[in-house]
């Protein structure tokens, strides 16, 4: 059950971010959804997930900076949560960009906790890169989960 609330709390944190975020509408402003499609851990370990499920959702302004949220499940099959910031920075001439996020995880618990550096009271700080295109609304990454796995994640961004 304590799953249901971390999801009902993620939920209002994000419809009141959208509802905040609505009242300051630029041109050039944009949402990003995304769900993962592959996911390949670099040291093969028949106990990984490789398929995370992850939603996530992002706001990007028009200088790149950009909040998002998701919701996964980790290599060891743990609901688990990322909110952060982060930074995107597009190609001037392809649609092709570079993210940088950083932010807190949540999630790794258990005789899992260790999997993840700094997770102290089952939170640690990350940084994750990625690489993206997009055709124009339909976007495509490759995101580097550190030593531990490379994601491809899908998205609209509307």
């Amino acid at each position: 059950m304590r799953w249901l609330s971390s999801v009902a709390g993620i939920g209002l944190l994000v419809a009141s971010l959208v509802a905040t975020a609505a009242d300051s509408e630029r041109e050039g402003d944009y949402w990003y959804i995304q769900t993962s499609v592959w996911t390949k851990h670099w040291t093969h370990d028949p106990d990984h997930n490789n398929h995370q499920e992850l939603v996530g959702i992002e706001r990007v302004y028009t200088d790149g900076v950009l909040w998002g949220a998701a919701t996964f499940k980790n290599s060891f099959y743990q609901r688990s949560y990322y909110a952060y910031l982060g930074k995107v920075w597009e190609h001037p001439d392809y649609p092709l960009y570079v993210k940088l996020s950083a932010g807190l995880i949540e999630g790794y618990k258990g005789e899992y906790d260790d999997k993840i550096p700094l997770n102290r009271f089952g939170v640690a700080p990350v940084i994750i890169p990625s690489l993206g295109a997009h055709w124009g609304p339909v976007g495509a990454e490759f995101v580097i989960l550190g030593a531990a796995a490379g994601m491809v994640n899908v998205g609209l961004r509307f």
